[in-house]
């Protein structure tokens, strides 16, 4: 991995001054007019005597691709949450949220909309459009902060600060349980740039359990219906619909597994899948989590849905693990009534994990005497002088040099740690406990399946 590092320009004092003037300012405003922008508390002094720190959440809503409005919600539950109990060391966090829009033009109108209010942060986001969003960030010197791990920029960008290994991870992960159980495999993604990515990566897997490549079944992105995608997926492992009903399809249902990442429309996937295997013996389905996930479980019958017994790749503990327990006090006490906010939901996680480093950044920044702005978190957290401890949800993080990992087009990973589920009478469970450790499948070369 190459020690080169990209330069930023630095803020000098002038603009930084020029810059707590415009904040205070808008602090000022709001409490005349009456103004919400400060939520959580009535004024700046309420929060302590130090400056306003603006950051940024987005994410999309109201799309017919992926919609991931829990993120954005729970960064306002969570400035809510601090700003209860006097900011982040003294300082008040106002948080500003976008609707990105799975779109290029408004992720990167949002990514404007950070640089012109002056944020030190974009924190807990989602967005598949890491071209569009980064320049302007990287322009302007804004460390983005543990963002989903969609976009191959969060792994690249010397800004970007990942908290988990992304859908790198996943796939890899994904393919390493599914070798402990699978002779053969299907896998069902979108026929896109990012979802050509996704083959190798799990196959990467699928090779450190011995296991053959999976047959690769491209899929429209936006279907709403997948009956022709699941027939493929299940006739390439040898589990032809047409065969039900035979001692050769019960042989090799045995051992056929299919496999299906397509975000936010895996559920209608699987709804085709289940109609096509009705009442007849079982191939193993798996996924990621993210396109599986608890809501998804209940809304599609709990115990008796179909996706009972499937398994799935995720980056954290399960949801009911006790270490999301501080998470699960906050969304109570400061969005019980946000039906927009799943504790058991991958993006709404990872935006708590998110919101603990920036808060542990801002702590360590201010003890030593600094002023917060952009410039200085990017400092601490390229130093890394203290690992951020997010409670056991991850292994401690640091973003040095010497903690990436060897991963080719994903040089920012810095933890590989992955956790293996189970759908069991209706609930996401841990298999095994603790983390899987992911490094050596990432860091071996791939072939293209």
């Amino acid at each position: 991995m190459t020690g080169r590092r990209r330069s930023f320009p630095r803020f000098s004092h002038r603009a930084t001054a020029i810059r707590s003037a415009t904040a205070c300012t808008a602090v000022m405003a709001s409490l005349l007019t009456g103004c919400g922008s400060l939520s959580g508390a009535e004024s700046n002094a309420a929060a302590g005597d130090r400056p306003t720190l603006t950051v940024m959440t987005w994410a999309p809503s109201g799309t017919k691709g992926t919609n991931m409005a829990g993120m954005p919600a729970m960064a306002e539950a969570y400035a809510r949450w601090v700003n209860s109990k006097g900011g982040i060391a003294g300082h008040h966090l106002r948080v500003l949220t976008c609707n990105e829009r799975n779109d290029s033009v408004a992720a990167a109108r949002c990514a404007q909309r950070a640089v012109d209010a002056h944020a030190v942060a974009v924190v807990g986001s989602y967005s598949r459009q890491g071209r569009a969003f980064m320049g302007p960030l990287e322009a302007a010197g804004i460390p983005y902060i543990g963002g989903y791990g969609v976009s191959g920029e969060e792994f690249d960008s010397p800004l970007s600060y990942p908290v988990n290994g992304g859908q790198a991870a996943l796939l890899a992960g994904n393919g390493r349980q599914l070798a402990a159980e699978c002779k053969r495999v299907s896998l069902v993604r979108p026929d896109t740039i990012q979802g050509d990515q996704m083959p190798p990566i799990l196959n990467a897997g699928l090779a450190a359990g011995s296991r053959a490549a999976a047959h690769d079944i491209r899929a429209p992105e936006n279907a709403t219906d997948y009956t022709e995608a699941a027939q493929e997926a299940l006739d390439k492992v040898g589990a032809d619909p047409a065969l039900y009903g035979t001692a050769e399809f019960g042989a090799r249902a045995k051992g056929s597994c299919v496999t299906a990442n397509l975000g936010e429309h895996t559920d209608t996937f699987f709804d085709s899948f289940r109609r096509l295997q009705e009442d007849k013996p079982k191939v193993q389905m798996a996924s990621v989590l993210g396109s599986v996930n608890q809501t998804l479980v209940d809304r599609t019958g709990g115990k008796s849905s179909p996706l009972e017994g499937a398994l799935v790749t995720g980056w954290y503990p399960d949801a009911r693990d006790p270490r999301w327990k501080p998470m699960r006090d906050v969304i109570t006490e400061h969005a019980f009534d946000d039906n927009r906010i799943d504790p058991a939901d991958a993006g709404v996680q990872t935006t708590w994990i998110a919101y603990t480093v920036l808060r542990q950044t801002i702590e360590q920044v201010t003890e030593e005497g600094r002023d917060v702005t952009a410039r200085s978190l990017q400092q601490a957290l390229d130093s890394g002088d203290r690992a951020v401890d997010t409670g056991g949800l991850t292994p401690k993080l640091r973003w040095r040099y010497d903690d990436m990992l060897a991963v080719q087009s994903f040089p920012r990973i810095v933890n590989a740690m992955v956790t293996y589920q189970v759908v069991r009478d209706g609930r996401l469970v841990t298999t095994h406990s603790g983390f899987v450790n992911l490094t050596r499948t990432l860091e071996k070369p791939r072939q293209d399946s």
